[in-house]
């Protein structure tokens, strides 16, 4: 039974309450002069019941502000162990969230205000009633009436006060107890803000997603040359020495690259974990990202070049301009060339035949992506693939390299088909490339 009084949350809750009477405290005060300025005679009732008004409108402004709700949501997360989520930033607060935030604060207030009245005013009296059975000299109190308690035993004074004292801690504990239930009803996020947070989390989710495929492609290529150049080197290494000696050096530049890349992806995600954060921990400031450029279709020759050091055979053919793509779909379009010769690389045999269609008429340079629904004025990049299998199986069996080059597609809006035809493993990509606008 006397769980409630020593634990600690309710320690806490007594102190949300005790604020929100700290808080009522001016309220009080003004209520108090008016009362007084209104008994008086000299005072004109016009001119008082008009400065009640004008007190009374000022008073109830900072009860429906964004900032008292802020500041509510902060001390019910901390005081009342609640889980609420930080008012969305920038996000217009409707109606219904200020009214419900308004009888929020007004609830806390008048409860601190009782609970603050009952702390210094019962609380004094319940340890005077148990000095003086204890012989304490308490002052003039001793002569005191206490209403129906005047002229009583001491000990049920003493017994007065131990009630006292274990009802206002039972108080303060059911009240604590009752705004940490009520706290996500009246102070929780409203629909628009639901909406605000869902869509950011989706947002993070992408990118998280798309800096998830960045390195698997880049570094999982890395590795499947390094490894390719290495077992190649190893089984030539008493044979022909300029051999191996060639295939230090494009492991070298191999993964001089993949440490490029995987630089620019974490410097990504450190950017990204401090706009989740505000930049807390790090003093406000976050650090910097990567500043590698992103890989796109203009450097398909050194990817072709790099993949046919390590030993695979690739006859690429490329049909118009790669330059003047627009930059996301140049990107993908890499990522996606460069994951279709790795996975030829670890699952296929024999020579690889690429094949990149570029439309003419592109988009000029630094145009935005393309869009997500591909309309009549888009035209398609073309990308293939194109290599012997090993076995009966082909890539689909070896990992998220498939996934991530249909993601990367269904993302701009085009369309991917992979699988084996006849002992060969064919991968055909199209990409939507909208027209340059004229007139």
């Amino acid at each position: 039974m006397l769980g409630p009084l020593v634990r600690a949350s309710t320690w806490r809750r007594g102190v949300f309450l005790l604020l929100g009477g700290v808080l009522a405290l001016p309220y009080a005060l003004i209520a108090a002069a008016f009362a007084q300025l209104l008994t008086r005679s000299e005072v004109p009732r016009p001119v008082g019941f008009g400065l009640l008004l004008v007190a009374v409108v000022l008073a109830a402004v900072p009860v429906f502000l964004g900032g008292s709700r802020a500041l509510e949501v902060a001390a019910a997360r901390a005081l009342l162990g609640v889980d609420l989520p930080e008012p969305a930033v920038g996000h217009r607060i409707d109606r219904e969230t200020r009214l419900r935030s308004a009888l929020w604060i007004t609830l806390h207030l008048v409860t601190g205000g009782l609970v603050l009245f009952a702390a210094i005013s019962a609380f004094p009296m319940a340890l005077v009633f148990i000095a003086q059975q204890f012989g304490v000299d308490t002052g003039p109190v001793q002569g005191a009436g206490f209403g129906p308690l005047t002229g009583r035993d001491p000990r049920w004074m003493t017994l007065t006060g131990v009630v006292l004292l274990v009802g206002l801690g039972y108080a303060v504990a059911g009240l604590g107890a009752l705004a940490a239930s009520m706290a996500p009803v009246l102070l929780g996020p409203s629909q628009g803000e639901r909406i605000a947070a869902l869509e950011a989390r989706a947002t993070r989710l992408a990118e998280r997603n798309r800096l998830a495929r960045e390195l698997h492609d880049s570094v999982g290529h890395a590795l499947t040359v390094a490894t390719l150049q290495a077992g190649a080197a190893r089984e030539l290494l008493d044979v022909d020495p300029e051999f191996v000696r060639r295939a230090l050096a494009a492991i070298e530049e191999t993964g001089r690259h993949a440490m490029e890349d995987l630089d620019h992806v974490l410097g990504l995600l450190r950017e990204t974990d401090g706009r989740e954060t505000g930049g807390r921990g790090t003093g406000g400031v976050r650090p910097p990202g990567g500043t590698a450029p992103q890989r796109t279709l203009a450097q398909l020759g050194r990817l072709v070049d790099e993949t046919r050091a390590a030993g695979l055979p690739v006859e690429s053919q490329v049909t118009g301009a790669v330059g003047e793509l627009p930059a996301a779909v140049s990107r993908e379009g890499y990522r996606i060339v460069q994951e279709g010769l790795t996975n030829a690389a670890r699952y296929g045999r024999g020579p690889v035949t690429l094949r990149v269609d570029v439309p003419p008429e592109a988009t000029a340079p630094g145009r935005s992506a393309a869009p997500a629904v591909p309309s009549r004025s888009c035209r398609w990049l073309d990308i293939e693939l194109v290599n012997d299998l090993r076995g009966a199986t082909g890539p689909g069996r070896g990992g998220r390299g498939l996934d991530g080059m249909r993601e990367r597609v269904l993302l701009l809006g085009g369309r991917i088909t992979a699988g084996p035809e006849d002992d060969r493993w064919r991968v055909r990509v199209r990409l939507p490339v909208a027209r340059k606008e004229t007139g």
